[in-house]
């Protein structure tokens, strides 16, 4: 009966406080859209303790005992029996009972106090169920307080919706006046561009007006005014720019405007510097022509020496002073026509051409008088050629310098203009010293003359150094600096003479090589070998001591400085060599030293056989004539820098001891190349075609020869009976097995005696003859290096051929030869003993 109306009440607040659909919300969604702080959490807490608590029955009066109360759920424990009342209550307490519940009229039968007792039981029911009416009153009183929240929320969102779209709509608008405003902008900038590049694209069309006004009053002061350059640098400019935009409406015919403007300004500078050089020259030569007679007037006076230096002073003065004096003016122009000529070639080279020209004309007028009296001044048909070059070349190098700063100071350009005058100078000396060097006889002379002219030529460079060099200072006179206004290249300017003297002396030399060397026929006082190497080492004088020292120092040959002992081609080879060696080109040289040398190296191998045959010893002293003289032209044509075509850099100069191992180890021929290496000849055999190949060929057959005849003499008897003793063995083995063969110690020529004597025929001839030989050895080759190595290998050989007949003496006699003959290293020591 306490339960009915709830429901009711609940399913009726629904309806009352939700007039239409809301959307539903999850805790947690409420939770994050309405945090509560700790002051509200804390209010909940509150809230919920204050709701536990159940409130007093409604009908239940506050003023009553609390033992008058009837019991409720709570007290229905231990206390239900206490409260409910057991008996009737007596009639005189009635009066004092006022509650609701207690009844009206004493109860007397049992249908009364069921009644009672069910009102008392509906009282209990409905206090106890109080909390629970109570927490749904709070809870819709807050379902209510939710949808007034949510009506006034969504009446928000309505007015927060508004002011969005209202600040959309004017975000929007005013965007839209942004941009407005922003085109407006750039259409202003793009105009004010436009109009500035309009107003620089006229500037160069405007500029030919103020151009053509001033070129329409041409005064002979106009290129000298400020303005003026600067005008012209316009035009320039505006050239430069039609050109670059072509495409430009009329460009073409203000281009055409503008380079009539630049013509006619250059036009005026042409003709401002050439009537100011007419005017100079005319000035100057008026002036030469009054010094020259007031020098003439006082010819005969006292002061002739005075009166010269005078004359030479003004004339430097007139020639170089007053010409200086005007390039402060005339320069900037020159400057600004070189400009624009290298710039606009084909219309402005004319002009510049013709300002060179004139500027020649007018120094060569002033110069061709003075420069052909100093040339007839250094009389040139008499005069010696060395010293006509000396003279001649110092005065023109002088007078080119002279003419090169000059030149320099008015113009940057036209070198090749400038060279062609400088040599048009130089052919007033030329046309009388070339007929001099091309007929010139003397080879010396010819030496001479080129050593002047390179003199000069190396101190131009020493002198001008255009650009640091690192190491030796290296000039090469075939390929001369490139011309140009830095220096004055004097090389240039002699290179003429010098080929002309070059060539001369090439031809000479040839001439020289084919009389005094192919066709040279020796003297008998050439060919007295070793005579002439006895009578030079006699003691000379302390003169003559330094006058060969000084020839010798020339071709650095300190070992091989008694060249009067030479044979005459060697000694003309050599001179021929050393005066061509510094004044030809190398491809030249190359070839007449390639000739030089194989003609020598014939006239050598010629005389060789002449001197054998007039020789006591025959072979020897032909063949060390050969060694000596070819070891000599082959040092010479080292120490010349000569190295032939085609060949290959020589190999490493083999040391004594490669030599001496490669013949105690038997590994090679008689003549190992370990000699020849050590003879300064290289290893190998190489097919090569050239003059020192052939050197090195005829070197190794002399030295063959020279080894072979020195080891021959002492060894030659025991060679014999060797070669007899064989061949008799060698005929005892052919005898049939029936046959009794001879005993080889049975015969007359074998016996022990003989064997002896051979061997003592051995002992005296090396002390006879090898130590003739190792001395005719040094006399000739007068190195003991050289010496050492052919004297190692006539030992060998001997020891060789000795070895051979020491092992068949060895076991002929019984043993009884052991203690005579020599051993092996016995024989070397005897051998060396004897030989040094």
């Amino acid at each position: 009966m306490s339960k009915a109306p709830a429901p009711h009440r609940r399913a009726g607040i629904p309806a009352a406080s939700t007039p239409r659909p809301k959307p539903q919300l999850t805790i947690e969604e409420w939770e994050a859209k309405a945090p509560l702080s700790d002051l509200a959490l804390k209010s909940v807490a509150a809230v919920k303790a204050a709701s536990e608590k159940t409130p007093l029955p409604l009908k239940f009066s506050v003023d009553e005992d609390e033992s008058s109360r009837p019991s409720t759920p709570n007290l229905r424990g231990k206390h239900a029996s206490v409260s409910r009342p057991s008996t009737p209550v007596p009639a005189f307490t009635r009066q004092f009972a006022s509650h609701a519940l207690h009844p009206k009229q004493p109860v007397q039968t049992p249908q009364q106090f069921y009644d009672w007792f069910a009102q008392i039981d509906r009282s209990v029911a409905h206090s106890q169920e109080a909390h629970f009416r109570a927490h749904v009153a709070v809870v819709s009183e807050h379902l209510n307080t939710a949808d007034t929240l949510i009506e006034r929320i969504d009446e928000v969102d309505r007015e927060v919706g508004g002011l969005l779209e209202g600040w959309r709509s004017v975000e929007e608008g005013g965007k839209n006046l942004k941009d407005a405003c922003e085109r407006l902008l750039e259409e202003r900038d793009r105009l004010i561009e436009l109009t500035e590049e309009i107003g620089a694209r006229i500037e160069y069309f405007q500029e030919l007006e103020h151009a053509t006004r001033m070129l329409n009053h041409p005064g002979e002061s106009l290129v000298l005014q400020t303005d003026f350059l600067y005008m012209v640098e316009r035009v320039d400019i505006c050239i430069d720019y039609l050109k670059a935009h072509r495409y430009y409406r009329e460009a073409e015919v203000y281009l055409l405007r503008f380079q009539q403007c630049m013509t006619r300004a250059m036009t005026l500078i042409r003709m401002f510097f050439v009537g100011s050089l007419r005017a100079l020259t005319s000035d100057v030569s008026r002036r030469l022509a009054e010094k020259e007679s007031l020098f003439v007037a006082y010819t005969s006076s006292l002061n002739t020496a005075f009166f010269q230096d005078v004359s030479s002073t003004a004339q430097m003065h007139l020639l170089y002073t007053r010409f200086r004096s005007v390039t402060s003016q005339l320069a900037p122009l020159l400057s600004e026509l070189e400009r624009r000529a290298e710039a606009h070639p084909d219309d402005l080279s004319a002009l510049l051409s013709e300002c060179h020209s004139a500027y020649f004309a007018a120094r060569k007028g002033l110069l061709v008088g003075r420069l052909m009296e100093e040339i007839r001044g250094l009389d040139p048909a008499h005069t010696e050629l060395v010293e006509l070059t000396n003279s001649g070349c110092s005065y023109l190098k002088h007078l080119c310098t002279d003419e090169f700063n000059l030149y320099r100071e008015f113009f940057n350009s036209g070198e090749d203009q400038l060279y062609t005058y400088l040599e048009n100078l130089c052919d007033y000396l030329y046309d009388d010293l070339r007929p001099r060097i091309l007929h010139e006889t003397r080879l010396t002379t010819l030496c001479e003359v080129c050593t002047v002219l390179q003199a000069l030529m190396v101190l131009d460079v020493a002198e001008f150094p255009e650009e640091p060099s690192e190491g030796n200072l290296v000039v090469d006179f075939d390929q001369p600096k490139p011309k140009g206004l830095g220096q004055l290249h004097i090389s240039h300017l002699l290179q003429m003479v010098l080929q002309d003297a070059q060539t001369r002396l090439f031809f000479k030399a040839q001439s020289v090589i084919q009389a005094d060397i192919r066709y040279y026929t020796p003297k008998p006082e050439d060919l007295a070998y070793p005579d002439k190497l006895v009578a030079a080492r006699k003691p000379v004088s302390q003169y003559e001591i330094m006058e060969k020292e000084s020839v010798s120092r020339l071709f650095q040959l300190p070992s091989l400085d008694k060249k009067e002992t030479w044979f005459p081609t060697l000694q003309k080879t050599v001179w021929v060599l050393s005066q061509l060696h510094d004044f030809v080109k190398p491809a030249i040289f190359e070839d007449i030293a390639h000739e030089a040398v194989s003609l020598c190296r014939q006239s050598l191998v010629t005389s060789s056989n002449f001197v054998e045959q007039r020789s006591s010893t025959g072979v020897l002293d032909g063949q060390l004539f050969l060694v000596r003289h070819l070891l000599i032209l082959k040092e010479v044509a080292n120490n010349l820098d000569y190295t032939p075509k085609d060949t290959e850099p020589r190999s490493d100069i083999g040391s004594m001891t490669d030599t001496l191992a490669s013949v105690l180890n038997r590994t090679t021929a008689l003549l190992p190349d370990a000699l020849f290496a050590s003879l300064g000849m290289p290893r190998g055999h190489d097919t090569l075609s050239d003059s020192r190949h052939d050197i090195d060929q005829d070197l190794k057959r002399a030295c063959q020869e020279v080894i072979s005849f020195c080891a021959r003499l002492p060894c030659e008897p025991l060679r014999e009976w060797v070669d007899r003793v064989r061949t008799f063995n060698d005929t005892r083995v052919a005898f049939s097995a029936g046959q009794q063969a001879p005993l080889l110690t049975e015969q007359d020529w074998a016996k022990q005696a003989i064997a002896e004597n051979l061997h003592q025929v051995f002992v005296e001839a090396c002390e006879r003859d090898l130590r003739s030989f190792v001395t005719k050895l040094r006399l000739y080759l007068e190195d003991d290096r050289t010496v050492s190595v052919l004297v190692t290998h006539i030992e060998e050989s001997i020891i060789d051929d000795y070895i051979k007949f020491r092992n068949e003496v060895w076991n002929m006699y019984a043993g009884a030869m052991k203690t005579i003959v020599f051993s092996q290293d016995g024989l070397r020591d005897y051998l060396k003993s004897i030989c040094n």
